[in-house]
């Protein structure tokens, strides 16, 4: 019977680590549509709290991150198609990344990034180290 609950346990905390996974590469699919195309509109006003001006001045910037992002959640992405082998790989990888460009925001820009991007990456990093 314990030999069951284990593999059913396993079984739950690898498809956490995968749903996971999945909304920390949707998160930064929004970072990038965010940041590249919706950065000087009303929207990106509201949430970054900036006037029209500070947005039309910074908007290359924010592309640029925005790129970086997209290359996040695309390393993430690919970690679902990659043979299993390299899939651990690749997610700790691009994971570690998100952690430390995360961890990079919130020491300056703002420390909202810190729960918004760093905590979901650290938490999907956790659940697929415990399932290797």
């Amino acid at each position: 019977m314990y030999f069951i609950r284990a593999r059913c346990d396993a079984h739950a905390v690898i498809v956490a680590a995968n749903v996971l996974v999945g909304v920390v590469a949707a998160l930064h699919a929004y970072f990038l549509v965010l940041e590249m195309f919706l950065w000087a509109t009303p929207f990106g006003q509201k949430t970054f709290r900036r006037t029209r001006a500070q947005q039309e001045e910074t908007k290359a910037l924010a592309q640029n991150q925005g790129l970086y992002n997209g290359f996040l959640a695309a390393g993430l992405v690919w970690s679902f198609f990659a043979p299993p082998a390299f899939a651990f790989s690749l997610r700790a990888f691009f994971l570690a990344c998100v952690i430390v460009a995360g961890a990079f925001g919130a020491a300056t820009a703002s420390r909202k990034i810190l729960f918004v991007q760093a905590l979901p990456g650290a938490l999907a990093l956790a659940l697929v180290l415990a399932v290797r």
